[in-house]
């Protein structure tokens, strides 16, 4: 049988190391795909570099269109990334009939609608497993292994440098600023990691997710999306001291209301496996009605283990497989709305900086009752006549919209110093 000729746009980390993998698991790959792959022309505008990778194992041009229009090549491989050039190539190789497969999770979360139904009129496949935790197989988790459950929520570490941010900050006792030039020396962090550090980057990530669990369109703008910008190491020692760790999940649930879509700064249980991936690596956790809770664990970048999923996209299409992109054929796509931040159910972390004065707690629990929040813990240490301490509650259940308006009324109090802080609770039911 013929081997499927591909052509890769973009060999930088990812595209070098889809090239190496390849090459070097040319047999394997051989045998459990059916035919053989191979790698015959790639574009890249560094045209020299690109020529000191293949070797001259492939041809190198600048023009990626010259790759999309070669009738020879039947899947093109975007590894550009951005909103940019790299739409206006993927619907020009979906326009040419080539099959497609990115690991371009921004364009998919903000474009994906688009493109998926550009696919479906040509009869050409879109695949993206690259494009959410690097070299976990969570998308095939999702759309293939968990097929015969009711997905109920999806909640993940889906950001490896905001995950090693967050665990320096713990263990080290360091701020923020700090672990951030940290990870930019060490190159877990870009030069402007604003998409990473804000949350932006996550959310791109849980927004396919959610499309995939719920077999809805991708929804991007109506996700909630908080980053760690704001997080303090107090917080973060505090959450220590009552059990918790403080990681950046994407999540997104399905409820009576619609589908939650959020990314934000989270206390889950220290006892909770999730809360113990630490470093720049991701884990994904899945609840189906039928096999319950499941972890995937692994890599969510770098060259090699995203290039791994890159290929397996590869081979799926070289042996003919033709699997829904959201699990669900596009006719039946789910109108489920997604659910306000405000309309959002759970506990809640929150600092006060306080004066120390009496008559200050009855005045904030007060307040809090009077908004149905209920105090679950407290930690009020340390005296500073005439000056500020921290006060720590944690709360019961409450909806997000009373949190608000009730810290709201609690900043305008006289005794209370600075903005409160508030951080989301999850995990405690699982």
């Amino acid at each position: 049988m013929k081997a499927i000729q591909v052509g890769l746009l973009g060999i930088g980390t990812v595209g070098a190391g889809t090239f190496a993998v390849l090459a070097r698991n040319q047999e394997e790959i051989r045998r459990r795909a059916g035919r053989g792959i191979e790698i015959a022309a790639v574009a890249d505008l560094d045209t020299a570099r690109a020529e000191k990778i293949v070797a001259g194992r492939a041809k190198v041009l600048a023009d990626a269109r010259s790759v999309i229009a070669d009738p020879a090549i039947d899947i093109v491989v975007e590894l550009i990334g951005g909103y940019g050039i790299a739409k206006t190539l993927v619907l020009e190789a979906i326009a040419a009939g080539k099959h497609v497969v990115t690991a371009n999770k921004a364009l998919l979360a903000v474009h994906g609608n688009e493109i998926f139904a550009a696919a479906s009129d040509k009869g050409v496949m879109v695949a993206f497993e690259a494009a959410v935790a690097g070299g976990i197989p969570i998308i095939k988790a999702l759309r293939e292994g968990l097929t015969a459950n009711r997905i109920e929520w999806v909640a993940g570490i889906i950001n490896g440098t905001t995950n090693f941010i967050l665990s320096e900050m713990r263990s080290k006792g360091l701020d923020f600023a700090t672990v951030l030039k940290e990870a930019q020396r060490l190159g877990y962090a870009e030069a402007d990691p604003t998409f990473d550090i804000e949350g932006v980057d996550a959310a791109h990530k849980a927004t396919i997710l959610s499309a995939i669990a719920f077999g809805v369109p991708v929804q991007f703008d109506k996700a909630h999306v908080e980053g760690i910008t704001k997080l303090q190491a107090v917080d973060i020692r505090y959450a220590e001291q009552l059990g918790y760790r403080i990681k950046l999940l994407g999540i997104t649930r399905r409820q009576d209301k619609g589908i939650e879509l959020r990314v934000h700064p989270t206390l889950v249980p220290a006892k909770r496996l999730i809360a113990n991936v630490e470093g720049a690596m991701n884990a994904v956790m899945v609840h189906g009605d039928a096999v319950g809770t499941t972890l995937y664990y692994g890599k969510g970048a770098g060259s090699e283990p995203t290039a791994s999923a890159v290929v397996a996209d590869i081979v799926d299409i070289a042996r003919g497989l033709e699997i829904p992109v959201f699990g669900v054929p596009a006719a039946s796509l789910a109108d489920h709305a997604i659910a306000p931040i405000s309309a959002h159910q759970g506990c809640y972390y929150i600092r006060l900086m306080v004066l120390d004065q009496p008559g200050v707690l009855a005045q904030i629990s007060g307040i809090l009752g009077n908004h149905r929040i209920s105090i679950a813990q407290m930690i009020q240490r340390g005296r500073k006549e005439g000056g500020s301490v921290p006060l720590v509650i944690m709360s019961h259940t409450a909806l997000e919209r009373d949190v608000g308006n009730a810290m709201r009324e609690i900043k305008a109090l006289s005794c209370v110093s600075e903005q409160p802080v508030v951080i989301r609770v999850e995990g405690e039911e699982q």
